[in-house]
């Protein structure tokens, strides 16, 4: 194995942003895999696995270690007993395989079109939107575990998925390198909504029984009038997509919130155990932070507060200190603190 140098990691994020990779190479295959972290930990190396790039802050300074750039392909598809599975390597487009199930009339993916990114990121952090987590579809999980050098296989409840979580993205970070996901979908099943945006739309196109192409024709519309759909020629391209995860609290908090925030619009959202879901669009809008305002070369999208976006000449020290000051005011104006939803290496968050 022979790995490039000092490879700019800004060219493989959709941020654009980030200094080089000391080494970097291409994984093509589960043994190559194997073979990365093997050479990784003959040179007593970290070992950082990179997707598409799409939940990505990258240091100005770099990172020192072996960068290995998920390339596995491959679908398997078995439909049996009215169900189908579906078998993807990590490093399969996430959209793609959305495309082709709900051209397959497979439903369970539908609302997840037009995310960004791949298949191995998807259970990471448990990729979810307008009504659909993907946590609803696994079945397993394959994936190296580097600290025993054994492939292993996850089971759905093994991998502890929560609210944009999972085992391999809080509970023990890096030390999972996944490999393929299972899913089961369901042919000629009805389409999920359950969001209000999403209504609003199909209602608009007179749309009175929606099919999962329906639904995703909705849910792409929606993200694009939100440029949460890559788009060479969008202004607010270069960004990691949402920023900021919506901020779950203790039912018995909200009074306090709802105190500060003095408006009975705020959108709130009641959860089991307890716990109240807020909005942190909402929030950041309401703190000051309005969309398309700009510090410098870093701002918010000019059509969704919960995007970060670098202009040219924009720095990986330029993003994170925005998005600082971003935590901070909702912090000072509703006592709620805000968790950024990207990966950062080689940056500090605190």
């Amino acid at each position: 194995m022979t790995p490039l140098e000092n490879v700019r990691l800004a060219d493989h994020c959709t941020l654009g942003v980030g200094g080089p990779a000391r080494f970097l190479v291409e994984a093509r295959s589960e043994a190559a895999v194997l073979e990365a972290h093997a050479w990784a930990r003959a040179r007593n190396l970290p070992l950082l696995v990179l997707g598409g790039g799409s939940n990505l802050v990258v240091a100005d300074e770099g990172v020192e270690g072996l960068v290995v750039k998920i390339a596995l392909r491959g679908v398997h598809t078995r439909e049996a007993h009215g169900v189908v599975e579906v078998i993807a390597a990590a490093g399969e487009p996430w959209d793609d395989l959305v495309c082709m199930s709900v051209e397959r009339g497979w439903a369970g993916f539908e609302c997840l079109s037009g995310i960004p990114g791949l298949v191995g990121a998807t259970p990471m952090q448990n990729v979810g939107a307008y009504g659909q987590d993907v946590s609803e579809t696994v079945i397993f999980v394959r994936a190296f575990d580097s600290s025993t050098g054994r492939i292993m296989t996850f089971e759905n409840r093994e991998c502890r998925f929560g609210y944009r979580d999972s085992l391999f993205r809080s509970a023990e970070p890096g030390r999972h390198v996944i490999l393929s996901v299972g899913y089961r979908l369901r042919p000629r099943g009805p389409a999920t909504i359950r969001y209000a945006d999403v209504e609003k739309d199909l209602a608009a196109r007179g749309v009175e029984k929606p099919s999962i192409a329906d639904v995703r024709a909705s849910v792409l519309a929606i993200r694009r009038s939100k440029s949460m759909v890559l788009d060479p020629l969008d202004e607010n391209r270069r960004s990691c997509g949402s920023f900021f995860t919506n901020p779950i609290i203790a039912t018995d908090d909200l009074a306090a919130v709802e105190s500060r925030a003095d408006d009975p619009t705020m959108p709130r959202w009641p959860l089991p155990g307890g716990r109240v879901k807020l909005s942190a669009a909402w929030l950041i809008e309401r703190a000051g932070y309005t969309r398309g305002r700009a510090e410098g070369p870093v701002g918010l999208s000019t059509r969704h507060a919960l995007a970060i976006v670098a202009r040219d000449g924009a720095r990986a020290q330029d993003v994170v200190g925005f998005a600082r000051r971003v935590q901070a005011a909702v912090k000072e104006r509703f006592g709620v603190r805000l968790t950024p939803e990207p990966v950062f290496w080689g940056v500090s968050t605190s």
